[in-house]
């Protein structure tokens, strides 16, 4: 009866968040309160709230922190060249936006912490994306791919997690996984190469110049509409006079609108450039760049302040010299006094941020009674167990790969602490009485994590869809069945390189 209770509340839960009947937040605390009200253990509920709030309290420490440090680290331009690197290469471009979208997530993954990851990579793509309307999906959708191949990192939690589970070295388990975790990866720009086409093909091939053209038109048709002044469409090379101005063509060829406003006439050609034409691709506005160059909270002085203080908290952070959401909490504090000495400033900084912190620790808490209820009620335990027990027989010796196919499932359906602690120790005792090595068995338990990225229990995949302004159904929609064909990739890789 719990297995039937547990996945049946994990299956409302998705249904309802994807058709949008709900909000995750209240999703995630009424359908497991109404759940833990039918298994008829309702008088317990707030013990489970509280020591699923006790779980998460370190995570949604680390989280509040995190945006704080990193969102200051943005604004100061410590992330700058990173982003200019990427959008120089993007240029305007959704094909290349969307692979540069899948780069930059799998770059900055390296720090092993999603939150991290996806601050900065939808800092830098979102302003493109909106300029260009392009899918916002396929960016929340690409980023959380990416970073679920890199979230295997020994750094990362995965790897380390199973290497405590089982007793086994980190080193062990990661560095013959390499290979296939690099195919993972190539996959995944594969797969935004694919998806890049395909809104590319949706919106057509663009330059920077023809964005910028675009957004003018637009802009001086709104302009038109609310001063009710007549617009006329010329063609290259002809003139056209105003009330009491012209303008005359800009001999490129191509289709210019032109209004008179105000006693002149004028053109878009100062938009893109001069008749005598320079190159388009080497057109520069703000409008396009992910993080303004002339933002007032630069502190190009600071570069290497800034620089080295995020090396010795990634350091510390690898280390373990201080639990994480501790070493945040003083990153946070000495980047704001030493960047924004003045108090006002700080105050400035704090309420810039304060959306992002306050959505994404609601989202946690309120995660936390969705685990707390799963936990509690012995929901996890039962789905776990009745999962394991269905393995036939002639599996045994496969368990290997029954644990990565697993994997795909229960990291998607429970927390990471959850599989790695309490499922994977019965798979692996399971795999050895056929002889298979427990580092296989670990081995295979990462393939998942390309979907674990987007699961509901993750609290970073909230920063992620709440920054870019994403409905976490449509997230899911899109990225569930991308996420598992990257794991499976995974899976299949290891499987032909023999190293599950």
């Amino acid at each position: 009866m719990l297995t039937i209770l547990g996945f049946t509340m994990i299956a409302t839960f998705l249904v309802l968040i994807m058709m949008k009947k709900m909000s995750p937040i209240a999703a995630l605390v009424l359908i497991p309160a109404l759940f833990c009200v039918f298994v008829g253990k309702g008088a317990h509920l707030g013990d489970y709230v509280i020591e699923g709030v006790g779980t998460l309290a370190p995570t949604a420490a680390m989280l509040m922190f995190a945006i704080v440090y990193f969102g200051v680290m943005i604004d100061v331009g410590l992330f700058d060249p990173v982003v200019r690197g990427i959008l120089k290469f993007c240029k305007a471009d959704p094909m290349r936006i969307v692979v540069g979208t899948a780069l930059l997530a799998a770059i900055v993954s390296l720090d092993g912490d999603g939150s991290t990851t996806f601050m900065i990579t939808v800092s830098a793509m979102y302003p493109l994306y909106k300029r260009l309307k392009m899918s916002l999906v396929v960016m929340t959708g690409v980023a959380a791919t990416a970073n679920g191949v890199m979230n295997t990192l020994p750094w990362g939690g995965p790897t380390a997690r199973a290497a405590t589970a089982l007793k086994l070295d980190a080193g062990d388990i990661f560095v013959p996984m390499i290979p296939a975790l690099a195919v993972g990866l190539v996959a995944v720009i594969g797969l935004a190469y694919v998806l890049g086409l395909r809104e590319r093909k949706r919106l057509g091939v663009l330059s920077l110049a023809d964005v910028l053209e675009k957004e003018k038109k637009g802009e001086e048709q709104e302009e038109l509409r609310e001063t009710g002044t007549e617009t006329v469409l010329v063609g290259a090379g002809a003139g056209v006079s105003g009330a009491s101005g012209a303008s005359g063509g800009s001999g490129d060829g191509k289709v210019r609108f032109t209004k008179t406003a105000g006693g002149s006439g004028s053109g878009t050609g100062a938009a893109v450039g001069s008749a005598g034409g320079s190159d388009e691709d080497d057109v520069e506005d703000v409008r396009l760049q992910g993080l303004d160059p002339n933002r007032a909270t630069l502190r190009p002085k600071l570069y290497w302040f800034n620089a080295l203080l995020t090396a010795v908290l990634l350091t510390a952070m690898i280390m373990e010299l201080l639990p994480i959401p501790v070493l945040f909490l003083l990153a946070a504090a000495l980047a704001l006094t030493v960047n924004f000495p003045n108090i006002p400033d700080q105050r400035e900084r704090l309420a810039a941020h304060a959306d992002n912190v306050l959505n994404v620790s609601g989202m946690v808490f309120a995660a936390a009674v969705f685990t707390g209820v799963l936990q509690g009620t012995g929901m996890v335990d039962s789905m776990a167990k009745w999962l394991v027990d269905g393995i036939p027989d002639g599996m045994g010796p496969h368990m290997a790969i029954v644990t990565g196919a697993l994997s795909l499932p229960l990291t998607y359906f429970m927390s990471n602490d959850g599989f790695y602690f309490g499922v994977l120790p019965v798979l692996a005792e399971a795999g050895a009485a056929h002889g298979v090595s427990p580092l296989e068995i670990a081995r295979a338990s990462l393939v998942g994590q390309p979907l674990h990225m987007s699961s509901p229990l993750v609290p970073a995949v909230y920063v992620l869809v709440g920054m870019a302004k994403v409905d976490f159904g449509d997230h899911t929609k899109f990225v569930v069945k991308w996420a598992a064909l990257t794991s499976l990739v995974v899976l299949g890789s290891g499987i032909l390189f023999g190293i599950i």
